[in-house]
């Protein structure tokens, strides 16, 4: 019986892990202007289906963008992500997302994320830091798709607001608490 069930987990760790490298982007940096393409594209996504886009980011001092993030799983999991932080429009700085877990889930998908900071204080904050989490240095507020928030709203209620949109794939529970975001220099 012991063997079994070793025989089991082992076998659930060999298929999560093939999985996840399955669907997973480039693990390591890639260039600035291929990342610098995938914000693009993803914020042009944001634009149309985030109702509000346009206010939002015109109202945020930083917008760290994360395309494509991709996240599968079954039982252990994993996701990850390569993108930019903008102030005005404009690449300053390179970030990755990465996150593990254990438990119940399986499936696979990709999304994409932005996260606004709305003043000052936060974006210096998150810039100073060295592999900052999300839900640990940082409460960040997720906002419905469908919801339509003031900037003047998320500014004083929500100073960091994170928006996942475009998902493509099947799995439940898409969040970024724990999620961990580091300091990148891409090719």
């Amino acid at each position: 019986m012991f063997k079994r069930n070793l025989l089991i987990i082992f076998f659930m760790f060999f298929c999560s892990t093939l999985l996840f490298f399955h669907f997973s982007t480039k693990c390591h940096a890639i260039t600035r202007e291929e990342i610098n393409a995938s914000v693009n594209a993803a914020m042009d996504r944001f634009k149309q289906q985030i109702k509000g886009g346009t206010n939002y980011l015109k109202g945020a001092k930083g917008v760290l963008v994360i395309p494509n993030i991709t996240k599968a799983g079954f039982i252990i999991g994993g996701k990850y992500g390569q993108g930019a932080l903008l102030i005005g429009n404009s690449p300053v700085e390179y970030y990755s997302i990465a996150e593990g877990s254990i438990g119940w889930q399986i499936g696979a998908v990709k999304y994409d994320m932005i996260i606004l900071f709305m003043t000052e204080d936060v974006l210096n904050k998150f810039r100073k830091s060295e592999g900052w989490e999300a839900g640990v240095d940082a409460e960040v507020t997720l906002i419905d798709v469908g919801t339509e928030v003031s900037v003047e709203t998320l500014r004083s209620q929500h100073p960091i607001a994170g928006f996942i949109f475009d998902q493509k794939g099947l799995m439940g529970g898409v969040s970024i608490k724990g999620a961990k975001f580091s300091r990148i220099t891409p090719d």
